[in-house]
């Protein structure tokens, strides 16, 4: 029969492998837990108040902010920062069919069989500053946007606040008919998302023979540009930033 003094070894002994086992189990779920879900990376979100920390919310998702620098989710940077939207497949153009099927009246460019045009399935990460060139387009029937909104199946008068964003921007349409805060020239406009700015098509009736959209491209009204007070004769293209509203 084991004395009192063996028995009371015994169980502190047992009890005391419990509690390595229990704080073993407890520091192993710490590191096979993802670090991103305990700091909100992914989370699904509507605003950047839905985002903690210096995290933004972009596509539906709280991620890094790329302006700020953040490495919260990935460590080393993330998302489709620089160098990180690469092109694809050349786009080799062809001449339009006739002098009026192309509509330089924004100075827009017409392809040509001669040359080979950059196209693009991404666009740069977007954070509450998102670097972008703003260019011009007629929304109207029979002007340079070519077809019918892509969002909403209709024209746009001059004097609507809409724009259309490169394809990775768009993000398959996700982006329709939502209000985006658009900077440049030292004034502020919201305008109203409407369609794409096709970045991997281009060169065809269906895009009046013009090349690829460029990847980093806020494609505005002439309504746009007159609330960042730009003078219709320098109406063209501007550095600007923008960002999502909702």
């Amino acid at each position: 029969m084991a004395s009192p003094n063996n028995m009371r070894y015994d169980l502190l002994r047992s009890s005391g492998r419990r509690w390595v086992l229990i704080v073993s189990c407890c520091v192993l779920m710490f590191f096979i837990t993802p670090i991103t879900s305990q700091k909100g990376c992914g989370n699904i979100c509507k605003t950047l108040n839905d985002c903690p920390g210096k995290l933004i919310c972009t596509s539906g998702k709280c991620r890094d902010d790329p302006d700020v620098g953040t490495h919260i989710c990935s460590g080393t940077g993330g998302g489709s920062g620089p160098g990180t939207c690469k092109p694809g497949r050349p786009l080799q153009g062809r001449n339009p069919p006739s002098k009026n099927a192309c509509n330089t009246d924004n100075g827009d460019e017409c392809c040509t069989s001669s040359k080979r045009y950059t196209t693009y399935d991404c666009s740069p990460a977007i954070s509450s500053t998102t670097p972008a060139t703003l260019t011009l387009n007629d929304f109207t029937q029979g002007g340079d946007g070519g077809g019918l909104s892509s969002c909403s199946g209709n024209y746009y008068s001059n004097t609507d606040k809409v724009v259309a964003l490169s394809t990775g921007w768009f993000e398959n349409g996700s982006r329709c008919l939502k209000k985006i805060r658009i900077n440049g020239n030292g004034n502020s406009s919201l305008a109203t998302v409407v369609d794409e700015c096709d970045s991997r098509h281009g060169c065809d009736a269906d895009h009046g023979y013009q090349p690829p959209c460029r990847n980093n491209i806020v494609d505005a009204s002439a309504a746009v540009w007159d609330a960042l007070g730009v003078s219709q004769d320098q109406q063209g293209e501007l550095s600007v930033t923008w960002s999502l509203v909702n």
